[in-house]
């Protein structure tokens, strides 16, 4: 990496990728090439702001989330592009100084989106079929064989699909879902129907989604309009025995009210992101016998990861000569201010 004190025509990158890691993002190969065609200052390690006010005028681009107010935008008069690497637009950016100077916004959510759909699809599975609930009574001894033990199983094949949100995440699971030949109704108040209609799924409102649904997928991001949007209300709409897999936004449920049902019976799920990360040691959904437990872990894999490192240099390597980029996503300057999501640690 190029120190502050190197001198060099080539663009200055300001590198302060937190709450990510340098080295989780960037591969030696991807380092070695942002390093051969940018003037990188790492301020990975660097506790305090200094070197970043030092080269805040001269950067074309800074990679991470810092806290960038009007002021700091104005004075960053090269600055060509923010780029967020966690993977959520946070509110400690002006975004309206940001797109007023032409700064692109730019963020890598689509890096997770495989990983992620594909683990949607495999706690589908598990919801459908009991898979994790029969390995543990295995090993303690409780199981039953055969049809005893699949009383309560169904199939994904030919199910009702509801799916709430169709960003990056929605898209990639519904392509899993081809093979499964299942009818798939879509709530997403930021799409017209022919986008939805276009991809094969039915666009439908809240209430006719969630009352159709034997599987429930929820990929909505946050936003200052959607808190709890399955709230105790929209959780009774639900059939008996419907399985909901959550791996978006905990702000977007009422987890009580989710609870609640779930101790009465009322479906399955099957729950990656928590209110609260780390889940509380004594959380009651730590003794839910029908509820699949995941640590906030379906899109953060080594593969996503390291994407995200090689969508930086593609696209600041395009930017460099002039093009506009194309594999991160580009904010909406009409949406990105309503986000409401918080850092994943």
């Amino acid at each position: 990496m190029t120190d502050s004190t190197s001198a060099s025509p080539k663009p200055v990158v300001l590198l302060r990728p937190a709450p990510q890691k340098r080295d989780r993002i960037f591969t030696p190969e991807a380092l070695a090439r942002l390093d051969a065609a940018f003037t990188v200052i790492d301020l990975e390690d660097a506790p305090d702001d200094a070197l970043f006010e030092e080269h805040l005028q001269d950067a074309f681009a800074i990679v991470g989330q810092p806290d960038l107010d009007a002021d700091r935008l104005t004075r960053a008069t090269s600055l060509k592009a923010l780029i967020n690497v966690e993977g959520n637009f946070f509110p400690n950016v002006d975004y309206g100084t940001a797109f007023a100077r032409g700064v692109r916004v730019l963020g890598c959510g689509s890096a997770y989106s495989q990983a992620v759909a594909e683990f949607s699809l495999g706690l589908a599975l598990d919801l459908a079929r009991g898979i994790s609930g029969q390995d543990g009574a295995m090993r303690d001894g409780s199981e039953k064989y055969v049809s005893e033990s699949a009383g309560d199983a169904i199939l994904l094949h030919r199910a009702a699909v509801g799916i709430l949100g169709y960003g990056n995440l929605g898209r990639s699971f519904h392509r899993l879902l081809q093979p499964f030949h299942t009818t798939v109704r879509i709530y997403d108040p930021w799409l017209p129907p022919a986008v939805i209609q276009e991809t094969g799924g039915i666009p439908a409102g809240l209430e006719e989604t969630l009352r159709s649904s034997q599987f429930l997928f929820v990929f909505a991001t946050a936003t200052a309009d959607n808190a709890h949007l399955l709230d105790g209300t929209a959780l009774d709409l639900l059939p008996d025995g419907a399985r909901i897999i959550l791996v978006s936004r905990a702000a977007v449920v009422d987890y009580d009210a989710l609870l609640e049902r779930l101790q009465q019976g009322r479906f399955l799920a099957a729950i990656d992101v928590w209110p609260t990360e780390p889940l509380p040691k004594d959380s009651p959904f730590r003794g839910l016998a029908n509820t699949v437990l995941s640590p906030h872990r379906a899109g953060g894999i080594p593969q996503a990861f390291h994407s995200i490192g090689d969508m930086v240099v593609d696209d600041l390597t395009l930017m460099a000569r002039g093009l506009p980029p194309v594999r991160l996503q580009a904010a909406a300057p009409e949406l990105v201010g309503r986000y409401r999501n918080k850092p994943v640690t």
